[in-house]
């Protein structure tokens, strides 16, 4: 048995399968970024961080910009 065989033996019983979270999260996401958190070795964390690229969006919606957001009118006119 080589070392990566013990390695992948010892780890073969663990819960819930950080790997198939990983997967899960990676699958779920169109833009973003899936972060794995180790300490001692051992995975602690799984962070996702969700995009909305907002070019797709506007392109899938056909949105187009139409001034001004209020706040910066108000923002400008108040200083």
């Amino acid at each position: 048995m080589n070392l990566t065989e013990v390695k992948q033996s010892e780890h073969a019983d663990e819960k819930p399968g950080w790997l198939e979270i990983v997967r899960r999260q990676v699958t779920s996401l169109r833009y973003g970024v899936v972060q794995v958190v180790v300490h001692d070795s051992q995975v602690t964390q799984i962070d996702k961080t969700e995009r909305v690229r907002l070019e797709n969006l506007a392109r899938e919606n056909q949105l187009r910009p139409t001034g001004e957001p209020e706040v910066w009118k108000q923002n400008r006119t108040s200083c």
